[in-house]
């Protein structure tokens, strides 16, 4: 079984091993001036327009977390459907076992979801 992992590992090694080298000469030929310029902060390739910090809502990170984890299982029914597809070919008791598993996992993504509007998560006020 370990053959068959063997040129990943050889590759992964091979990759480390390159980036560890160029890091390296990086760090042995590079250039370690500091000016001005290089210290100054800059984002999306805009200069800042403002030095003052604006205050950014904590809503928008609560809403932004839960729609990253609402996005994430839902990215979990495309595989189950085509396992679902195949096991339904199979057996009936497959296909039941795996129709109950996904049905438990809607339920729980449901509460989660009940949860949250209940706590009034999504309410911007």
């Amino acid at each position: 079984m370990t053959h068959s992992y063997l040129p990943i590992l050889i590759m992964l090694a091979i990759a480390a091993v390159f980036g560890a080298t160029f890091l390296s000469l990086n760090w042995v030929v590079g250039r370690h001036q500091r000016n001005p310029s290089k210290l100054d902060p800059y984002e999306s390739g805009v200069p800042l327009l403002d030095v003052n910090r604006k205050r950014v809502n904590v809503r928008f990170y609560q809403i932004a977390m839960l729609f990253i984890i609402f996005d994430i299982e839902a990215a979990f029914l495309y595989p189950w459907a085509v396992i679902y597809r195949e096991g339904a070919l199979s057996s009936r008791a497959t296909a039941m076992f795996l129709f109950t598993e996904m049905l438990v996992f809607i339920l729980l993504l449901g509460v989660g979801y009940v949860y949250v509007w209940k706590k009034k998560a999504f309410d911007w006020k």
